[in-house]
């Protein structure tokens, strides 16, 4: 049936899914990992947000379900790799360990079937703010959900005159000065790492910045995030990386009569290239 049509890939990879907070689209990511399989799965940081559970409790079912989810998949045969990120770092002393069926990783690398090696770190190692200004990190953070909380009311609005989704948040990062050019700085941190590590390519998460390009003859891959973006980086069995957008429930794309194959491939802001589905 086509409801209950499954995505099969060799990789998926997904990042910045901040559960514990008001902002996570824990719903669309839910219906992603139910319409999607693969042989690998890589959680890349940040996929709980311990920062915001230290300051009050939010977890609901629907965050829950993600979770356990997760927990399913790796009992059920799919490779869980999870390297945490700083929202997470909780975790990072169980490196090495596992939980669930899911391999904790500092960091780690990925043979894709074409034949290219990439790391795979969260990203927040290289970013200077969290580095050097713990507390300013801490400063952005708050003004990110601030953001978050305005968007929410503002797309509640969008929706009651017929228009879709759109992100502030995403918005303001990309039309602020000092964001881009911090994004750039980061872009270029994490392709340096992978060339001096050795490897063909790299793949992070920490800026919720979807992208996909060379940076320095270096493939750089973001896979985005579950707040603003709701993209996950998928290799298909032939080698073959592509950024999907899960902007709405599969379920719901059916009523509206949209087939797989009449798909939008758009080319978003970032200058990535995003499948529709």
């Amino acid at each position: 049936m086509l409801m209950t049509q499954t995505f099969r890939y060799r990789t998926i990879w997904i990042s910045d899914v901040h559960l514990g907070t008001k902002g996570c689209q824990a719903e669309l990511l839910l219906d992603f990992l139910k319409h999607t399989e693969s042989e690998t799965l890589y959680l890349v940081g940040d996929i709980i947000d311990g920062w915001r559970l230290k300051n009050s409790w939010y977890w609901p079912q629907a965050h829950n379900d993600v979770a356990q989810k997760l927990l399913r998949k790796a009992r059920k045969g799919t490779k869980v790799i999870y390297v945490p990120g700083n929202h997470d770092e909780f975790a990072r002393p169980f490196v090495d360990h596992h939980f669930g069926g899911i391999e904790v990783r500092k960091d780690t690398f990925h043979d894709t079937a074409d034949g290219r090696r990439l790391l795979i770190i969260h990203g927040d190692e290289l970013d200077a703010v969290v580095k050097s200004v713990k507390w300013l990190a801490y400063v952005g953070d708050w003004a990110y959900r601030v953001a978050l909380f305005v968007n929410v009311y503002y797309n509640v609005a969008r929706k009651k005159m017929g228009y879709g989704y759109w992100s502030l948040s995403a918005y303001l990062k990309y039309k602020v000065k000092n964001a881009v050019a911090h994004i750039g700085k980061f872009e270029e941190s994490v392709a340096a790492l992978a060339q001096e590590r050795g490897a063909d390519g790299v793949v992070c998460g920490h800026i919720h910045h979807p992208e996909m390009r060379e940076v320095g003859g270096i493939l750089y891959v973001n896979d985005g995030d579950w707040v603003e973006s709701c993209t996950a980086l998928v290799e298909h069995h032939d080698g073959r990386l592509e950024l999907l957008r899960w902007m709405a429930p599969l379920a719901d794309r059916r009523a509206r009569g949209l087939e797989i194959e009449q798909l939008e491939i758009e080319r978003v802001e970032a200058g990535a290239t995003v499948l529709r589905v």
